[in-house]
């Protein structure tokens, strides 16, 4: 739970990852926040051909960002980290996440050896899947099934200038992402 800033009453602390756990869960099961921003989405899901950002609300004044992704089947994305912590929960349908870890010592600008650690499906009774920013979080998230899927994050503020990284493992290939 977000304490105010007793010195400034009207101003947040900066939120935590700690912080948006239990309120991603909290509005993952909301019907009011369903009905107007997941359930809208499920027709366009099923035509669309690549996953994409169907809502997002950046808060200037806690830093966050809330996003809802849209799964179509077969789509999924580029192994990637983020320059923030994150967190999100697949409210429709399931969606697979690849967690990565960097093998190289990450010395060398532009490359980087990937080594797979794990893989699962989440559904939403699976509960909340997170990443810390960079290292912390590589990961590809994807739909591999026949049926549309939509999910909810939510980021934390970013460290620096670049959204995150993009991983090329076929090529050993690290980059910067300058927005998501």
């Amino acid at each position: 739970m977000l304490i105010p800033n007793t010195s400034n009453p009207g101003v947040l602390p900066e939120p935590t990852l700690q912080d948006a756990i239990p309120t991603l869960s909290r509005l993952v099961r909301d019907p009011a926040f369903l009905d107007s921003h997941v359930l809208p989405h499920l027709e366009e899901a099923g035509r669309a051909e690549d996953w994409y950002v169907a809502y997002r609300r950046e808060d200037p004044d806690s830093y966050c960002s809330l996003q809802i992704f849209v799964w179509p089947p077969g789509s999924a994305t580029a192994i990637h980290d983020h320059s923030s912590w994150g967190a999100f929960c697949c409210v429709v349908g399931s969606i697979l996440e690849e967690r990565y870890e960097r093998a190289d010592d990450g010395s060398m600008p532009d490359l980087a050896r990937l080594k797979e650690l794990w893989r699962l499906e989440w559904r939403r009774e699976d509960g909340i899947s997170t990443v810390l920013p960079y290292e912390g979080g590589i990961h590809r998230v994807g739909n591999p099934t026949g049926e549309p899927a939509i999910s909810a994050h939510l980021y934390g503020p970013r460290l620096g200038e670049i959204d995150g990284r993009d991983y090329d493992p076929s090529r050993d290939y690290v980059c910067d992402r300058l927005e998501d």
